[in-house]
């Protein structure tokens, strides 16, 4: 059955008024626990990160191992990971072009 319609009849062939609203996306709250668990995960990221460099250019002996599967999955042949910045960059700028 086709989706039935709303119909709004005028009283005394008057225009009603109408209250604007804004209809906007809810605002995203992050509590303080929420905050300090992102700030602990990047720092202690950007410390791997770090580490990791510093073991390939042979300044620690010790520290991080970056994983290698030994008997690499022959499905996953030609997997590329995603780049999320460059995917996030893109996404942002495909709205702007459709807003514009």
């Amino acid at each position: 059955s086709p989706a039935q319609k709303l119909v709004f009849n005028r009283v005394n062939g008057k225009r009603p008024q109408v209250l604007l609203q804004q209809v906007s996306a809810p605002e995203e709250c992050y509590t303080l626990a929420h905050e300090e668990n992102v700030r602990f995960v990047y720092e202690a990221w950007q410390q791997v990160e770090q580490q990791l460099d510093g073991s390939r250019s042979g300044e620690n002996a010790c520290g991080p191992v970056q994983y290698v599967e030994k008997t690499p999955n022959p499905g996953l042949k030609n997997f590329v990971p995603i780049d999320l910045e460059e995917w996030w960059a893109q996404q942002f700028l495909a709205k702007i072009e459709n807003c514009s």
